[in-house]
């Protein structure tokens, strides 16, 4: 698979980890399990993308940009778990900050699959495509995920 499709793939599992948290109520422990995995997902995944997508396109100026912004947003998702962290779970202030972390990843993913891929598209051959997609798959797969 191509480093597009892993990523894609990825961020299908948490997408469908944030419907599961938001199906839950309170400080259950199905919420604090989802939670817990959902931190570990978005963990390795900013560090595996940040290594085998974001590192090769920070090498050109087409792509520089991009390619701090994407990390930026990383530090951003990073802040909000933190947050989520020290709150109590059964409060509305954490459903809310919750709903804020869900906005801004799923903003995130949307840059990703609808503008940097496209734009990564163009600097990766084929070959790249599926070394990087391996590299990452391997890298998540060592953490178990």
């Amino acid at each position: 698979m191509t480093i597009f499709e892993e990523l894609r793939a990825d961020h299908d599992k948490q997408r469908a980890l944030i419907e599961h948290i938001e199906a839950t109520q309170g400080d259950e422990t199905q919420r604090r399990d989802q939670f817990s995995q959902l931190k570990l997902q978005l963990k390795h995944h900013a560090t595996a993308e940040e290594r085998h997508f974001y590192a090769p396109l920070i090498e050109h100026d087409a792509t520089v940009e991009m390619s701090r912004h994407g990390i930026a947003e990383h530090h951003e998702l990073d802040e909000l778990l933190a947050e989520l962290e020290d709150m109590d779970m059964a409060s509305p202030g954490w459903l809310q900050r919750f709903k804020a972390l869900k906005d801004k990843m799923l903003h995130h993913f949307e840059d990703e699959e609808q503008g940097f891929f496209q734009r990564a598209g163009k600097i990766f051959d084929a070959q790249q495509k599926s070394h990087l997609g391996k590299a990452y798959r391997d890298e998540m797969s060592q953490q178990g995920l």
